[in-house]
Order: structure tokens, then sequence, then C-alpha cells
């Protein structure tokens, strides 16, 4: 992943900087608006040119109950980010939770693999340092737009480094290249339960304002717990990160007219709508 991001760090500059010298001043609110669309620029340029290819054929060509397996484990390694977060925050009957669903899923769903916590009734809770410092008071900041990570806020970015302390897919003690792969994967799998949201990222009319508006409301749902200002609809909210039910790509023996186009996460993704490339978030 660093290799990645040294090797692609001068020409994404270079077109970012070349994308910000045609926009107009920054709207209020949104100080770093320059910097945020040249870089949205750029990460959707490398979503259409290698994310989203190989996301889509991922989700053709792997079978499902692979990719669940899949999504499944990488899922399971990062969830002692959000015991801890659970801890810092004082959520201590989630915090006992999420300890037996981290063991249950460890032991009886073979490392992860498989799910047997959420089918006995215990859910998943999902929890950040980011949102640990929103809880205690600490501002979100200005939105920020990361090279290859997407949508953030000056608050949340410094916060995945702590994240990464406690993330099984960082903390691992396996070769470099093993790391990178893992990297890889998880990227590639957290795109392809995204390409559900392409259509209607496609569909706005400023993508920038929708993918800003929607990654900031949704936020603020999570730091609050949901519990937002009655002036915000909680449609406002709807994760599109995660659609219950993912689209198969349209293949020409299945269907005629073909499927939606590209987008979120976390990100080389467009809509990183969180962060698909999102720093293993």
């Amino acid at each position: 992943m660093t290799t990645v991001l040294r090797a692609g760090l001068l020409p994404a500059l270079t077109l970012m900087f070349a994308g910000c010298a045609t926009t107009g001043a920054p709207a209020p609110g949104d100080p770093l608006e320059r910097w945020n669309r040249g870089v949205q620029k750029v990460n959707d340029a490398l979503d259409r040119a290698v994310l989203r290819p190989v996301a889509v054929r991922y989700q053709r060509h792997v079978p499902r109950v692979l990719r669940t397996g899949i999504g499944n484990v990488l899922s399971h390694l990062a969830f002692p980010t959000t015991i801890a977060n659970d801890l810092l925050q004082g959520k201590i009957v989630d915090a006992g939770a999420d300890i037996g669903r981290f063991a249950i899923n460890s032991t009886l769903g073979i490392g992860g693999l498989l799910d047997p916590a959420s089918r006995i009734g215990i859910r998943r809770n999902d929890e950040d340092f980011g949102q640990t410092l929103g809880r205690w008071g600490v501002p979100a900041g200005p939105y920020l737009v990361l090279p290859l990570l997407g949508p953030s806020t000056l608050r949340d970015a410094p916060a995945m480094v702590a994240d990464a302390q406690t993330d099984l897919r960082v903390q691992l003690d396996i070769r470099d290249e093993e790391r990178a792969a893992l990297g890889a994967l998880y990227v590639v799998d957290r795109r392809a339960s995204l390409l559900a949201a392409d259509p209607a990222l496609d569909a706005a009319f400023d993508r920038y304002a929708f993918i800003r508006n929607a990654w900031l409301q949704r936020r603020e749902f999570q730091v609050r717990d949901g519990d937002v200002p009655e002036e915000l609809p909680p449609e406002d909210f709807e994760d599109l990160e995660e659609p219950a039910e993912p689209a198969e790509p349209a293949r020409p023996e299945d269907q005629p007219a073909p499927a939606g186009s590209s987008s979120s996460s976390t990100s080389l993704m467009p809509a990183s709508a969180a962060s698909a490339t999102g720093a293993w978030r």
C-alpha cells in the first residue's frame, strides 16, 4: 500500500492542482473545496481505470458464498477496533456484547469465516476513533478528501492512525507482501459491495456535492448513534456502503440491457462514499 501511495503521489498531485485551477471559490462551510474537488477527480479517474473494473470482475466471477466468507473474515479482523472504541466511549454494555461476538465468531465461526453471532441475535456495532473523538465533543472540522482514501474530515483523518493500532489486518505478524495482498483484497471486496450505489452517484448533478453532503450526514448519524436533529430525515442517512443485496453486474447472456456504471468508500472509489479505499474502513 505504501508503494502504491508513493508511486501515485506525484501524478496525482499534478492532476489535482490542474483541476484546482479551474474551480471557483469554495462554498461556505467547505473551505477546502478546491483541494477536495481536485483529489476527488484523481480518485474517480483511478476508480474508473482500475478499481471498478476489477471489482466488477470479482463480483461476477467469484461465487457469492466465497465473497461472503472473505468479507466476514476481513470484517472480523477489524473488529478489535470497535471493541476498543466501545470502551473509550464508555459503552460498557456494547463492549461486552462485541467481545462476546468476537469470541464466538473466532471459535464457532472458524476465525470469522462464518458469522454465528449474528444468527443468535448479537448485533454488530461499528465504532472508530473518529466517532470516539466526536462523542467527547471534538468538532469534525472541514470536510477533507484524501488521495486514494476518499471522504474524511480534519478530525477523522488522523484518527485512522489510532484505529490502525487495534486493526488486526494491519497488526498481523506477516510479511509486507502478504499484508499488501490482504489490503488489496479488502479494497476490491469493499468496492464490489458498493457497485449498487454507482447509478445514484452517476446521476447526481454535482457528484462532489452529493458525496460530500451524504457522507457528512451519514458520519454525523454514526457519531450521534442515530440521535440526529429532527430536521434531518432518517432517509438522508441510508447507508449506501452496504446495500442489503448488492446487485450482480448484468451479463450479456443474462440480460439484454447493461447495468449501471461507477461510484463510494474508502478510496480509489469515487464515493469512498466512504471508504473502500478508506484506510481499512
